[in-house]
């Protein structure tokens, strides 16, 4: 299967780069009678659309999602639906002074040994303006699960070693950083100023919860709903871990200390995140991605060029100063896109 393309019932392929005309996806397998509209769509990607807060990139886009196929009179028809979401606020002419120069930390590098060719304005297609078209597609997804009342929840756990220690979910959608501890927050945002000012980047942890999942959603033992939300979460340019549950810590403990005893009311404790050998068990999906700094620093940084010889870069434009929180609807897409394939898999077994 391509490497553009994730899903086994439920499929989504995403295509553009970030200083082409467009980008968008094409979402196969989405079962027909679905209310659709662009506005379900849109609200997503407004929650991921750059120039929205303190760590986020000046880059202005409108991020407006088109409805090319797959609907009819507002409802999905059962076939490709087609989206669209054309490229406004491009500036290619700030990267006209490094094109022969691989930037530290990007795909620059790699994408030019596997193609031998590559679009050097922002990454091409290796740019986290690509996960705009993932969001258009998980807010597909989400309509699937909505019909079962499966709801996904992320949030900032830790921004530049910052880590929230309170978890009031009242308090997600005020904070522009989407952090669950209002001291927390404050916090942060001197660390991003600070960081702004010094040219450099952060990186952070986010915290995604799944909230009414059923039990049985899972493919032993390959198609496992763990390893496939952590590879779906891996995809995710910025991410370099992925835990669930207890997840490291559980490496730390004792198995009596592990285990999620079993009560006439269900389980007692959550290490497991909601996962038991594959399977989801009934309970809450507890999952954490690590997230790396922004790799585009204004800091001076060794590198070589094109042709093999070393030099100093300088990453000019309009950066974000951390990918919290823009990329946290991206990881609640990737997850809702991976449960609503298993789901539309295990709605398969049962027929």
């Amino acid at each position: 299967m391509s490497g553009n393309t994730i899903g086994t019932l439920f499929r989504v392929t995403t295509w553009g780069e970030s200083h082409g005309k467009a980008i968008g996806a094409v979402v196969d397998g989405c079962p027909p009678n679905i209310v659709l509209a662009e506005e379900d769509i849109q609200k997503e990607l407004d929650r991921r659309k750059p120039g929205r807060g303190a760590a986020s990139s000046p880059r202005r886009e409108e991020d407006r999602v088109e409805i090319l196929s797959g609907t009819f009179e507002g409802k999905t028809t059962g076939t490709p639906i087609s989206l669209i979401i054309h490229n406004r606020d491009a500036t290619s002419s700030d990267y006209s002074q490094i094109r022969d120069l691989f930037r530290p930390g990007h795909g620059d590098i790699t994408y030019q040994k596997k193609y031998g060719i590559r679009d050097y304005r922002g990454g091409g297609r290796a740019s986290g303006r690509e996960t705009a078209a993932r969001v258009a597609a998980g807010a597909i997804a989400r309509k699937i699960l909505a019909r079962e009342e499966i709801e996904i929840i992320a949030y900032t756990r830790e921004l530049g070693g910052i880590a929230a220690k309170g978890r009031d979910l009242n308090q997600i959608s005020p904070s522009d950083l989407r952090c669950p501890d209002s001291e927390a927050t404050r916090k942060m945002e001197v660390r991003i100023e600070e960081t702004r000012k010094a040219g450099d980047s952060l990186g952070g942890i986010v915290e995604i919860l799944v909230k009414g999942c059923p039990p049985g959603l899972g493919e032993p033992v390959f198609g496992k709903i763990d390893a496939d939300l952590a590879g779906a979460l891996m995809g995710i340019g910025t991410v370099k871990g992925v835990e669930i549950g207890a997840g490291f810590a559980a490496a730390r403990m004792a198995g009596s200390e592990c285990n999620d005893h079993i009560t006439p009311e269900g389980f007692a404790t959550n290490n497991a995140g909601g996962i038991l050998a594959g399977i989801t068990n009934g309970d809450e999906i507890v999952i954490r991605v690590a997230c790396k700094p922004i790799a585009s620093i204004e800091k001076e940084q060794q590198t070589i060029d094109i042709y093999g010889k070393p030099a100093t870069i300088k990453v000019k434009g309009r950066h974000d100063v951390c990918v919290i929180p823009r990329i946290i609807p991206v990881c609640e897409a990737m997850v809702a896109i991976t449960l609503a394939d298993h789901l539309l898999r295990q709605n398969n077994h049962a027929s």
